[in-house]
C-alpha cells in the first residue's frame, strides 16, 4: 500500500501483494491521478500476465501478475534478477488544467518494506 496526506487531502492505494514463500512480482505501475494539480487518487495499474507468456519461471497469479519463482533467484541458485521495478504515470491535470503527460521508471535494489523484509 502506497499512502499520501497533506492539510488538505488524502489518497492511498489499495495494497498489492508482493511476495510469499513461494512466489515474487517485481514489476509494479502505479499511477497518481491528479485534478487540478492535487493528487487525489493512487492506485496500481495491472498489466495482466501476457509478458510472462510462455517463459518457464514466471506464472500469472490471479490473471493479473507475472510473478517470479522464489527457487530461480539468483541469490537463491536459480539465474533471474529478483529487484523490484516501479514504474510512476502520472495523470490528471495540472493546477492550469493542463494535461499531465509523464511517466517514469524506478529500480529499487534494497527492499526495507515492513512485511517483505527476508522474504527476498
Amino acid at each position: 500500500m502506497v499512502a499520501f496526506a497533506d492539510r488538505k487531502y488524502a489518497a492511498r492505494s489499495i495494497p498489492a501483494f508482493v511476495a510469499n514463500s513461494t512466489y515474487t512480482v517485481t514489476s509494479f505501475t502505479l499511477v497518481l491521478e491528479f485534478r487540478k494539480g492535487r493528487l487525489r487518487n493512487l492506485y496500481w495499474k495491472r498489466d495482466g500476465c501476457a509478458s510472462c507468456s510462455g517463459k518457464s519461471n514466471f506464472v500469472c497469479l490471479n490473471n493479473q501478475d507475472c510473478a517470479i519463482r522464489t527457487n530461480n533467484y539468483k541469490n537463491r541458485g536459480g539465474s533471474i534478477d529478483c529487484s523490484l521495478g516501479i514504474q510512476l504515470a502520472f495523470s490528471g491535470t495540472d493546477k492550469h488544467e493542463t494535461v499531465m503527460r509523464l511517466r517514469t521508471f524506478v529500480n529499487i535494489h534494497f527492499l526495507a518494506f515492513i512485511g517483505i523484509s527476508g522474504i527476498l
